[in-house]
């Protein structure tokens, strides 16, 4: 199971992450966030970082232009719409992209069901809320292409093992406080998501 470490601030916590094997590292380019980072301190950050790291940008209610222009200009390879947006949104990205749904029911993870995406918990809040999915949402449901967020800790993540998620992405449960990292945490939670 693939892991991302969303929320990434520093450059100690994103080599936490990626020296305890993380696919991903998410960054926040939403300035009402505590995980928010600006351009110029995620793009000095994203250039130190090795290859074969997927650096995914999430965005919250910004334009395409906007979009395009962070990722280019930062170094992300990958843009988290974490909000709902119109088609032509989409066919106005010039950068590879993927989409949240902030799930309140459970036909909602059914939404772009073909597509890879995210699934979250909904709240009224934008991202790192710790609130859980009801995981009995996904029994019977086929998640390869989900990747599964919402209250994820090192303690609970095995617990989604079962529903073969294509991936499980965490920012609150592995902090010490808002905006970094527990590199404890990290590791246990990379570690216990992905044995076997």
């Amino acid at each position: 199971m693939r892991v991302k470490i969303c929320g990434i601030t520093s450059y100690e916590d994103a080599s936490v992450a990626i020296d305890a094997g993380a696919d991903a590292l998410g960054f926040v380019f939403y300035k009402q966030s505590p995980r928010y980072i600006s351009i110029k301190d995620a793009k000095e950050l994203i250039k130190k970082l090795p290859p074969f790291i997927e650096k995914v940008a999430l965005f919250v209610n910004e334009s395409a232009d906007t979009i395009n222009f962070t990722c280019k200009e930062v170094g992300a390879t990958l843009a988290q719409i974490h909000f709902e947006a119109e088609n032509k949104l989409y066919t106005a990205l010039e950068v590879p992209y993927i989409k949240v749904i902030r799930a309140s029911k459970p036909e909602d993870i059914l939404k772009y069901k073909d597509e890879y995406r995210f699934v979250d918990a909904y709240c009224q809040e934008y991202g790192g809320s710790g609130k859980r999915l009801n995981l009995e949402w996904f029994d019977e449901v086929d998640c390869s292409k989900i990747i599964v967020a919402g209250g994820l800790t090192p303690e609970n993540v095995a617990e989604v093992k079962k529903y073969g998620f294509y991936g499980v992405d965490v920012s609150s449960g592995v902090e010490k406080s808002k905006g970094k990292k527990d590199p404890l945490k990290v590791m246990e939670f990379i570690k216990n998501a992905q044995s076997l």
